[in-house]
């Protein structure tokens, strides 16, 4: 009988314990439920951020297109409390001393936030534009890291960033596992696959983090936002909506974007008609030569016409373009003209992060008379 009431009372205290574990761990979960502040996202789709006091989880749901997995970055400020059970992939102590980035898309949001300075590392300097940037990189404040499909990992470890903010059209990139394996974090942004314009510039969000300057990265795409709106709202007084041609052939194939694309948005927000506009996809459509002609001949405008940058250089190329109405009335514009002093094109650079200024520029393009006198940023008409 004593040995039955010794078991019995052996569980009893068992249950106990697991009750209330299961008590701690539940007030706990709620404690940090309380705690948790999800950030807004209008537009991007692809990341999204919650503050908890003295950390964030940054995660990136889609860090390349048809990513298999999501990845959760925990940024913490000094001498944080962050809970033992918490699941991350990498972690870096804000705010961000020393960085490197790994696309032009990102120069933008650094010098908007008036973090530029940060910067001590990126892939083919060359490609970058800004005058303020180019300054530190022609005083070597900027190391040279090589090509982004194949950067000099031993100069960027010997650099020693507190964190790589990693750009990759997939997983398979092993220069980024190498330098994770030296302890130093590599944190995916993936701005470039958001399919709207404001979408992409909401990643500006993203950077505000890493220097503990949210708030000034919503202030700063706050006022995007608001410009971008007054450019769509102009373009809606418009009498008419011009038929738009849109990309340019490479070999055989004439590229255009899909209806469904961000830069279809621009064209549409500028109350412009896209001869496309109707199509899905991802990426872009390759089409020949005599589909593009026969839907977009009579086209008013031709934007984003590649690499070219005057009309004898595209002619030059095919005779064949003549039969565009575009053409021959010296109405095609071109992003390639805009270039920093070592060539890079603005227009990658800091478009994404710009979008009001890129409708702004199409607006004038479309209707010259709702903005006169307006100086073109990014598009440009060929030269003669």
């Amino acid at each position: 009988m004593k040995i039955k009431t010794s078991k019995a009372l052996n569980l009893l205290i068992l249950f106990l314990l697991l009750t209330a574990c299961k008590n701690d761990q539940k007030e706990q979960n709620t404690a940090l439920d309380q705690s948790k502040k999800s950030v807004e996202l209008s537009y991007a789709s692809n990341f999204s951020i919650s503050e908890f006091g003295d950390y964030y989880l940054l995660k990136i749901e889609t860090p390349w297109p048809d990513a298999e997995e999501a990845f959760t970055y925990l940024l913490t400020k000094e001498n944080a409390n962050i809970p033992e059970d918490l699941n991350y992939d990498q972690k870096v102590q804000i705010p961000v001393e020393k960085m490197v980035v790994t696309s032009t898309t990102h120069i933008p949001a650094l010098e908007a936030l008036n973090e530029e300075n940060s910067l001590i590392g990126f892939p083919g300097l060359d490609y970058i534009s800004s005058k303020k940037t180019r300054k530190l990189i022609n005083r070597e404040k900027i190391k040279e890291l090589g090509k982004n499909e194949n950067i000099n990992t031993e100069v960027l470890i010997n650099l020693d960033p507190e964190v790589v903010i990693g750009f990759a059209i997939d997983g398979n990139n092993k220069t980024f596992e190498t330098v994770q394996k030296t302890g130093i974090p590599v944190m995916y942004n993936g701005d470039w696959t958001e399919k709207t314009p404001l979408g992409k510039a909401e990643w500006i969000k993203f950077f505000g983090v890493f220097y503990d300057k949210l708030e000034e990265a919503e202030s700063i795409f706050n006022e995007i936002e608001s410009s971008y709106a007054e450019a769509k709202e102009l373009a809606k007084s418009a009498k008419e909506t011009p038929k738009v041609l849109s990309g340019a052939m490479y070999k055989d194939q004439w590229y255009l974007p899909y209806g469904n694309s961000w830069q279809a948005q621009f064209i549409k927000d500028a109350n412009a008609n896209y001869i496309y506009a109707n199509t899905e996809g991802n990426g872009s459509m390759a089409l020949s030569f005599e589909n593009v002609l026969d839907k977009a001949q009579d086209a008013e405008f031709w934007i984003s016409a590649g690499q070219y940058t005057s009309y004898t250089q595209l002619l030059k190329e095919s005779q064949h373009y003549q039969q565009f109405e575009a053409v021959q009335d010296k109405n095609v514009y071109s992003v390639s003209l805009t270039k920093g002093e070592t060539g890079g094109v603005l227009y990658f650079e800091l478009g994404p992060q710009r979008p009001d200024l890129v409708l702004k520029d199409l607006v004038s393009i479309f209707h010259p008379d709702l903005l006169p006198g307006y100086e073109n940023r990014f598009f440009k008409p060929l030269e003669e």
